[in-house]
C-alpha cells in the first residue's frame, strides 16, 4: 500500500491556497548545478549529485500541496555537446537516480513517465526508464515526467514527421489537421498544458523545454541554484503563480 505522506522531518507545511490557485502541471528546468559546485570548489558532477535531493523535494512538495503533474528537464538534446566525461556521468546518474528512487516513488503513489528521444540514449538508461514506468503505471497521486534526451523542437519535428507519413499514406486529410492533431502525436499525448514553468539559477529563458505545452504557462525565474532548491522553493514559486492574472487572451 502507498505510504500516506512524503518524508518531512522538519514538519514543513505548504501554503494555504484555494484549490483553483494550485497549478495542475509544474515544469522545472533544474539549472545551476555546475555553478553551485564551482562556488564550493567542487567538480561539476558534485552539483548534479546534490541536485537529486532537490528533485525529491519537488516531488514531496508537489504531493503535499496537491500538484498532479511535475515534469523535470533531466537531459536535453543539446546536452550531448558537453564534455564526454560529463555526458557519461549524466547518463549513469540518471540511470542510478531512477533505480534508487523508483521504489520510494512507487510507495508514494507517484507515476513515473519518460519523454524524449530514444536516438543516442544509452540502452541501459532506456531500460531503467521503462522499468520505472511499468512499476508505477497504476499510481495516480502525482505524475513525474522525466524528460531525458528531450528537446521541444525535436518533439515538434517528430510529431510533424508522423503527421506527414499519415498524410502520405492517405490516413489523414491535411485540411483536417488541428492543434489536437499535433498534440496527440507528442511524446506524452496525455500530458496537460504546463501551468507553472520554473527555472532556477537566475537564468531567464525556457531553453527548448516543453515548447508546445508551455504556450500559456506562467514563467517564474528563481535566483537559487538547483541544489539549493527544496519544497519551500516550489511553494514560493506557486505563491507567485497564485497571484498572477491568467487571461489566456481574454480581456480582463
Amino acid at each position: 500500500m502507498p505510504i500516506s505522506q512524503p518524508p518531512n522531518p522538519l514538519g514543513l507545511k505548504p501554503p494555504k491556497l484555494a484549490k483553483h490557485l494550485i497549478p495542475n502541471h509544474v515544469a522545472v528546468v533544474m539549472d545551476g548545478n555546475g555553478r553551485w559546485a564551482k562556488s564550493k570548489g567542487l567538480p561539476r558532477t558534485a552539483g548534479h549529485e546534490a541536485g537529486e535531493t532537490s528533485l525529491a523535494e519537488m516531488v514531496y512538495g508537489s504531493l503535499q500541496l496537491g500538484v498532479k503533474y511535475l515534469s523535470a528537464y533531466a537531459f536535453s538534446t543539446e546536452n550531448w555537446k558537453r564534455s564526454p566525461e560529463e555526458v557519461k556521468f549524466l547518463m549513469n546518474f540518471n540511470k542510478d537516480v531512477l533505480r534508487r528512487r523508483r521504489d520510494e516513488f512507487m510507495d508514494l503513489g507517484v507515476r513515473v513517465r519518460w519523454a524524449g528521444q530514444a536516438k543516442k540514449l544509452w540502452k541501459s538508461v532506456i531500460e531503467e526508464l521503462e522499468t520505472a514506468e511499468k512499476l508505477t503505471a497504476k499510481n495516480s497521486k502525482l505524475t513525474l515526467t522525466m524528460c531525458v534526451n528531450y528537446g521541444g523542437r525535436a518533439e515538434l519535428v517528430d510529431a510533424a514527421k508522423l503527421i506527414a507519413h499519415e498524410v502520405k499514406a492517405k490516413k489523414l486529410d491535411p485540411d483536417r489537421i488541428t492543434e489536437r492533431t499535433i498534440a496527440s502525436r507528442l511524446y506524452e499525448p496525455n500530458m496537460p498544458d504546463v501551468d507553472l514553468f520554473i527555472r532556477s539559477s537566475g537564468e531567464q529563458r525556457t531553453s527548448n523545454f516543453l515548447l508546445w505545452q508551455s504556450a500559456y504557462a506562467e514563467l517564474v525565474f528563481l535566483d537559487e541554484y538547483w541544489p539549493d532548491c527544496d519544497r519551500q522553493t516550489l511553494w514560493k514559486a506557486i505563491e507567485i503563480y497564485a497571484n498572477r492574472d491568467r487571461r489566456f487572451g481574454n480581456a480582463k
